[in-house]
């Protein structure tokens, strides 16, 4: 099979995978047998347990995404957010810190029995107007955070039913300004996950994926970002600047998508092994006056040093040209392959094998995520939750889009899933 077949074939497997979503969500042959098997006599969790808590609170689950939804709050300012969260958990039973690395909320769940103490990230704040692709003028939550708090949330409530069943202890993060890259060092730096000892940490992200699907990212993830500004010299440094941006450009091998063809496209390549984005750059740079503004994202990470002396050495031919790295690379999300492969056997034990997708690369190439940082202290895993409706085009479950319009039957799907996996992982599972 050559390199194009594979490519349709994955297209294929992937875009069937919305025909046969309703399989999924009626949890699949697999996870229905597991419902009715899998007890709590070696301790953990009973899947049966955890569905019927899961079943009675799906509407107010959705209420709440809604009324989230209705309030998005820019990173930074998740006062609301963070008030809704931090009463949800309290009248669940939680031990609650409010204020962690500025609006974020810390809930602890202790179990009934002893084990390992492990953690769950749900981040909070919606899009700024200026990463809205398409354009907007107020924030507006077209990232799906507001799928992950509330999905936070019902975790919560559902292993606080049954904290008699459950051994250790699961710290729930509910972290503010994930869009700005900021949040997740502030929550760290105020040391909180050190203090309770958080062995590894977990979580959910809603992708273009069919809604009863996840797709996995054991060692892959997403990549990270690293900037430049470039200045041009002399009498006609305006035209020279724009000529110098058309050859940094040319740097790319990723082109920005244009479309939907070219969005479906991304999501297939993701699924080929060793397919066009194994390895990547994903460049943009435009020039403002005598200035270039150079912003990119590679894979793997290792690949910056190398992308930095290109440009170098691009600027070198315009006599006078200056170029400045304000920082160090943002780091590449990378989830590492032993907690990646075992939460693929639990969600196919739990789903059936048909409702896992493995990611081949880090995906998708246009954007980054700071729960990189938390897995440069502990392990865990980053798994993308198909919120993508039949029939609907692609652009509605990708984030950042004016169109991104979720499924909420998915939030059903990752409180039930999550709520075992964690279970599991909290008593040494």
């Amino acid at each position: 099979m050559n390199r194009s077949d594979k490519h349709s074939v994955a297209r294929r497997t992937l875009l069937a995978g919305t025909a046969a979503a309703g399989a999924g969500l009626a949890w699949g042959a697999a996870g229905s047998a597991a419902a009715r098997g899998h007890g709590s006599g070696n301790g953990q969790l009973s899947q049966h347990a955890v569905d019927a808590e899961v079943a009675r609170r799906t509407a107010d689950l959705i209420a709440l995404r809604r009324d989230l939804h209705s309030h998005p709050e820019p990173p930074g300012q998740e006062q609301r957010t963070a008030g809704v969260v931090a009463r949800e958990l309290r009248a669940a039973g939680l031990a609650v810190r409010a204020g962690v690395g500025g609006y974020g909320v810390i809930g602890v769940l202790r179990g009934a029995r002893p084990g390992r103490t492990v953690a769950y990230r749900a981040d909070m704040d919606a899009v700024p107007p200026k990463d809205i692709i398409g354009g907007g003028t107020e924030p507006a939550h077209l990232c799906g955070h507001d799928l992950h708090t509330t999905m936070g949330i019902g975790i919560a409530q559902v292993l606080a039913r049954l904290r008699r069943e459950l051994s250790g202890t699961v710290v729930f993060v509910f972290q503010p300004a994930e869009e700005a890259l900021s949040g997740a060092e502030a929550v760290l730096k105020s040391g909180v996950l050190q203090r309770l000892g958080v062995s590894e940490i977990h979580a959910l992200h809603c992708g273009p994926f069919p809604v009863g699907q996840f797709a996995t990212t054991a060692g892959y993830g997403m990549p990270g970002q690293d900037k430049a500004e470039l200045t041009v010299t002399g009498p006609d440094a305006v035209r020279e600047a724009q000529r110098l941006a058309a050859e940094l450009g040319a740097l790319a091998t990723v082109p920005m998508p244009k479309g939907d063809a070219d969005l479906e496209r991304i999501v297939a390549d993701s699924l080929v092994p060793n397919g066009p984005l194994a390895t990547f750059v994903s460049l943009q740079a435009r020039a403002r006056e005598a200035t270039v503004g150079v912003s990119y994202r590679c894979w793997p990470q290792e690949r910056y040093a190398q992308v930095r002396e290109d440009i170098r050495r691009t600027a070198a031919r315009y006599p006078g040209a200056r170029v400045r790295f304000p920082g160090d690379p943002f780091p590449a999300l990378v989830c590492p392959e032993r907690e990646g492969r075992a939460l693929v056997r639990h969600l196919r034990h739990t789903l059936g094998r048909a409702a896992v997708t493995p990611l081949h690369t880090a995906f998708p190439p246009f954007s980054g995520e700071d729960f990189a940082l938390y897995l440069d202290h502990v392990p865990g895993t980053f798994t993308y939750l198909g919120v993508r409706t039949p029939g609907t085009p692609i652009t509605a479950s990708y984030p950042h889009f004016t169109t991104f319009v979720p499924d909420e039957r998915a939030i059903a799907l990752g409180v039930r899933t999550m709520s075992t996996w964690l279970g599991r992982r909290s008593c040494g599972g």
